[in-house]
């Protein structure tokens, strides 16, 4: 089953449980491939907005599809997690400016979906229909992310009327978006306040553009725009929570598009360098080469069983299981990071290649760079995540086995998560079933490191000022995401029947990122002697059975030489 786990467009094997989402697959690989790698280039290069992309998706009403409840849509439509993360896969497999509007795209109905309007739900649900596109309107230009000092202000003018004035920053989808969701807050109780604005307005001012890409991401601002109470999303703790549970929703899916890169990236790379000759043997032929393509090849089906899984999760949540707040962030966090981990390993093989303007390379190792620092970065959902901490070690708890969710339905409690707090209360399963379960080297390994790990938070636990040290918690924070990783990792190795010589090749891995981050911990100046003599213990080197090594290089990581090549 590994070998079919990755994608490859040219001969798709997912299976799906009705044909409107196979049809939309297929039919968004057609255009792309029908386009051809080099008008992709060209555009990329000449910053060419994506109208014709645009118009595939309003002919085809594909967003209309995909990000519909079907309350509000017809029989196709729905907000279904499993199909939506194919077809970021596929939008990232192609080229991360076409993910990007539809991610913003999320983003914008994420506050329109969670709130109580239903004619201006009706009216979203209209214009998807019409092939329109959303936006997110929450950064300020200082503010940033900081939603607290948010300055866009409503001012009330009288019988329910407001103007709104202020601008906001860094906003994809600004310069075409009919319905922009716009976060602010009440001049007179400081409430805080979502609400929709047209971009076609007079007094919207689109000011910039302020990238150089293929996107728009505006600045803009509203000066004195009148809005009604009709206009308005959602007031007060609401709106807060809707900001954050929004941005739940939307933040797993940068894990998506940067397994569709690095996707792409290993296919070009591994036909280049099977198929080059230098001193008299394939570049495939070097052990160093090896290494480093089995290595990307095991990071990313470890990338992708992860975020798999933690799809399974989210679309099983419910008020009493909440789980899926610590997978959501991990995939943003540490499914881009491997990203990044993978294309910089095939780029040390293709080396110069790598720059080439035709490649689709060179586009990859430019946008992969772009993940982990969108939608929050690794530090801020690292310091997320360290809250769940002492439950997940400590108190687990029973829960009825979440299976492999591909079925039809429409994922609606993502749209009611309920307030935005007591991550603190929530619980999860035992991690050690699963471990227990394979009985591979590297994962007993694994395990063994786990212990020590977990004998470090008993009795060399953090002290005060190390609680407050963020840089401190982060190191902690790497431990424990990998923890967490890789269960999810095995639970879902045994769903898509993944070979134990495959899923002890990835703890091969494991085992040393494991052993990178307990040295980091180790070194970091304030940690005390108890501290380091147990981060030494963390420390293991993988167990190497070189018959499997090369089994894994043989039948799943070079027989993909010559799988897959975009048409020109």
């Amino acid at each position: 089953m590994s070998t079919k786990i990755l994608l490859n467009p040219k001969k798709l094997t997912r299976q799906y449980r009705d044909e409107r989402s196979r049809e939309i697959m297929l039919k968004t690989i057609e255009f792309f491939e029908t386009k051809g790698k080099r008008k992709l280039k060209e555009d990329d290069h000449a910053r060419t907005w994506y109208a014709d992309f645009l118009e595939f998706v309003k002919k085809e009403k594909i967003f209309f599809s995909l990000l519909t409840p079907s309350e509000f849509g017809n029989k196709e439509t729905r907000w279904d997690t499993w199909r939506n993360c194919e077809f970021n896969e596929i939008l990232g497999f192609y080229g991360l400016a076409y993910w990007y509007t539809w991610q913003v795209t999320i983003l914008g109905l994420g506050p329109i979906w969670m709130s109580d309007n239903e004619e201006l739900k009706r009216k979203a649900a209209q214009l998807l229909q019409d092939g329109e596109i959303f936006a997110f309107g929450l950064s300020e230009k200082t503010h940033g992310a900081d939603v607290y000092s948010t300055e866009m202000t409503l001012f009330p003018q009288g019988d329910g009327a407001f103007r709104a004035s202020g601008e906001k920053y860094y906003i994809g989808n600004a310069n075409k978006a009919r319905m922009v969701s716009t976060f602010g807050k009440m001049a007179e109780s400081g409430e805080y306040t979502f609400f929709v604005v047209d971009c076609q307005h007079e007094k919207f001012d689109c000011i910039q553009d302020v990238t150089q890409s293929q996107n728009y991401v505006a600045q803009y601002a509203l000066h004195d725009y009148p809005i009604t109470e009709g206009d308005i999303l959602s007031m007060g703790q609401n709106a807060w929570d809707t900001a954050l549970n929004t941005v739940n929703v939307g933040k797993y899916n940068l894990g998506w598009v940067s397994i569709g890169i690095c996707t792409h990236a290993l296919y070009e790379a591994i036909n280049h360098a099977a198929n080059r000759r230098l001193y008299d043997m394939y570049v495939t032929d070097f052990p160093h080469v090896k290494r480093m393509f089995t290595d990307a090849y095991c990071r990313l089906v470890a990338m992708k069983l992860f975020a798999l899984r933690a799809a399974d999760y989210q679309r099983s949540a419910s008020l009493e299981d909440r789980r899926y707040l610590l997978y959501n962030p991990m995939v943003k966090m540490k499914v881009t990071t491997q990203g990044e981990e993978v294309v910089n390993l095939l780029w040390d093989v293709i080396a110069a290649k790598g720059f080439e303007k035709d490649t689709y390379f060179e586009m990859a190792a430019r946008d992969i760079r772009a993940l982990p620092k969108l939608e929050g970065t690794v530090h801020v959902n690292i310091a997320l995540i360290v809250k769940f901490m002492k439950n997940y070690f400590f108190l687990p708890v029973e829960y009825d086995e979440v299976l492999r969710r591909d079925d039809i339905q429409d994922d609606v409690f993502l749209f009611n998560q309920g307030p935005a707090r007591g991550l603190g209360k929530i619980q999860f399963h035992d991690y050690n079933p699963v471990f227990d379960r394979w009985d591979t080297p590297n994962v007993n390994l694994f395990q063994e490191q786990i212990a020590v790990f977990k004998e470090f938070l008993m009795m060399a636990a953090p002290d005060e000022g190390q609680q407050k040290d963020v840089d401190f918690l982060l190191a902690l924070g790497e431990i424990f995401a990998l923890v967490v990783y890789c269960q999810l990792i095995l639970e879902n190795a045994e769903i898509y029947e993944i070979t134990p010589d495959v899923v002890n090749q990835i703890f091969d891995i494991m085992v040393r990122d494991f052993s990178k981050y307990a040295l980091e911990l180790h070194n970091k100046p304030s940690s005390s002697s108890k501290q380091m003599e147990l981060c030494l213990k963390m420390l293991r080197k993988p167990v190497v059975e070189q018959n499997q090594y090369d089994n894994v290089w043989k039948e799943y990581v070079h027989a993909l030489n010559g799988e897959y090549e975009m048409n020109e």
